[in-house]
């Protein structure tokens, strides 16, 4: 773990610094599940910051699950990293599950509207054509870590329509209902600050960063199933991508790495 550093710098910045000191030191083992972290004193004097500004970093490690909430004591680490692979060909909730994790998901709003240009232009689909926009929300072990706003093409859209508000995993289902298959997709990602509804739903502020994962899914044959725009609370999930030289550009565009929902 980072050792005790000046106290240089804004006061609003000193706990991010040190919880994220914190935050990599048990995603690294160094405070393994159900160890105790040292207590505020000592911790702020590791730091040479005050005990509020370490209250304020063990608060936020706290709101993201990593650490144990209850006041008067030392806090107990509760889980680890959650690595999500996008070698996987799997779903969202196979992932969790793998992992030891209880999935839960509400579908919020099931609406069919005019495409989008950008969804348009990535599902492949004629200017004016309709989709299936759907709004749902996804729980880890019982908190809100994921909204999802996806967009269903026009011969997939009947499949989800049917599917209950509490279905855990829709690409499970409309491949087992179906025969839906997503064999590869593409992935973007980057970060943005959550607006209102996000927040909401998150049970975050407004305006804190979120990790963003959009991606694209194919059938075998090529047919795009579904352009999704997926938003984590932070710390809740990582993205582990592995990389080999020796892989051709179509190789790597056109590989296994469905995240799935």
């Amino acid at each position: 773990m980072a050792g005790s550093r000046s106290s240089a710098g804004s006061a609003g910045s000193r706990y991010l610094e040190i919880a994220e000191a914190l935050r990599q030191s048990i995603l690294d083992g160094e405070y393994p599940l159900g160890a105790r972290l040292p207590s505020e004193s000592d911790l702020a004097a590791q730091w040479s910051a005050s005990r509020g500004t370490v209250r304020q970093a063990v608060g936020l490690l706290a709101s993201e699950g990593l650490i144990g909430s209850r006041q008067g004591a030392r806090r107990v680490v509760l889980r680890q990293e959650r690595r999500h692979s996008f070698q996987q060909l799997n779903s969202f909730a196979q992932w969790a599950r793998a992992m030891g994790s209880e999935v839960a998901s509400r579908i919020l709003t099931r609406t069919t509207r005019q495409a989008t240009a950008e969804e348009t232009a990535r599902l492949g689909i004629a200017p004016g054509s309709e989709v299936l926009d759907v709004l749902r929300l996804r729980h880890l072990d019982g908190e809100p870590v994921l909204v999802e706003r996806t967009a269903y093409t026009d011969w997939v859209a009947p499949a989800v329509r049917a599917l209950p508000d509490d279905c855990v995993s829709i690409m499970d289902s409309i491949a087992a209902d179906a025969g839906i298959v997503a064999h590869y997709g593409e992935h973007l990602i980057d970060a943005l600050a959550a607006g209102s509804e996000d927040a909401r739903l998150l049970r975050v502020r407004r305006g804190s960063p979120l990790l963003r994962q959009r991606y694209l899914t194919y059938t075998a044959a090529g047919r795009p199933i579904e352009w999704t725009d997926d938003r984590y609370r932070a710390g809740t999930v990582a993205f582990s991508v592995s990389n080999s030289a020796a892989a051709a550009p179509l190789e790597r565009h056109a590989g296994p790495g469905v995240a799935g929902h």
